[in-house]
């Protein structure tokens, strides 16, 4: 039997988030209150950048230290703003990356930076084909540079990378990666959505990710890895889910995955248009007091 939970990490698209939208709903703020009341630190771990995270979690009455695991595990932060770590990629790596990967799909660098050119592409037009909506809420912050490694001429090392498109496009980008010498270099973590034909593969430091980040913060507050719970809908939360000992996969997660999970012993939360995340960190918040009430 686990002991009761002191951290849960949810990723925020397909689990935090409803289909489509970009506002929590009432039951799962509910929740994340509540959550915070009866003690548990809950945080965010996202494969998006921190300025595309944070708009959502504004004034919401959530605390200011809440952290925020970003870039699938790259930048780790409050969500005042306050850095508590990160793991930035060598900018002769991403440059390299370029005419690796141009051949399947659109590339784009994340910078840490405000304002245009925090997020560097050369071919808007492609990457507005594939990612429409993302293109339309970071139109300010995108940059076209021609040809994209000109974007690290002056050396500085961007967040994280990315390529998209077709899903066998980006199964072949994969694999071209893996066998390649930048392998030794670069990792990368790979979110479907079968429904849009649409993967997205996202590049970063080697051995980063939302477990290693997930890890530093658990260290950071004390808290053991039986006592931490991740919940999450993609390949991209395999890691996380992997490393906390009470994992939860949402029912709207791909077949593969909950069969996964399955196997694992991983728990199955509803999905996350039917307030999954609220159904679990309620359960939590439940068993918790029967434990206290125990002592």
């Amino acid at each position: 039997m686990h002991p009761p939970v002191r951290l849960v990490a949810i990723d925020m698209d397909g689990t935090l988030l409803p289909t489509f939208a970009q506002k929590l709903s009432p039951r799962v703020l509910a929740a994340i209150h509540a959550a915070h009341d009866a003690g548990i630190v809950i945080a965010v771990a996202t494969g998006r950048r921190y300025a595309y995270t944070v708009p959502i979690l504004h004034n919401l009455g959530l605390p200011t230290d809440m952290p925020l695991i970003t870039s699938n595990g790259a930048v780790l932060r409050t969500l005042s703003g306050d850095l508590i770590h990160s793991d930035y990629m060598q900018a002769a790596v991403a440059s390299q990356l370029c005419g690796l990967l141009r051949p399947f799909g659109a590339v784009v660098f994340t910078f840490d930076r405000p304002g245009r050119g925090e997020l560097v592409l050369e071919d808007l037009e492609q990457t507005h084909g594939r990612i429409s909506l993302w293109v339309e809420a970071n139109r300010n912050a995108i940059e076209v540079i021609k040809p994209l490694e000109h974007a690290f001429d002056h050396g500085e090392n961007p967040i994280q990378g990315m390529v998209t498109g077709h899903i066998h496009k980006m199964r072949a980008a994969e694999a071209a990666l893996k066998a390649s010498p930048l392998a030794d270099a670069c990792g990368c973590a790979c979110t479907v959505y079968p429904a849009r034909d649409l993967a997205i593969l996202d590049l970063l430091p080697l051995g980063v990710n939302k477990a290693t980040a997930l890890a530093r913060l658990a260290a950071l507050l004390g808290v053991d890895r039986k006592e931490t719970m991740a919940i999450g809908d993609n390949w991209n939360d395999v890691d996380m889910l992997e490393w906390a000992a009470q994992a939860v996969v949402m029912g709207n997660a791909a077949v593969e995955l909950r069969t996964m999970a399955r196997t694992r012993g991983w728990k199955q939360a509803p999905p996350n248009d039917q307030d999954g995340v609220a159904v679990i960190l309620e359960r939590a918040i439940r068993t918790n007091a029967r434990a206290t009430a125990r002592v």
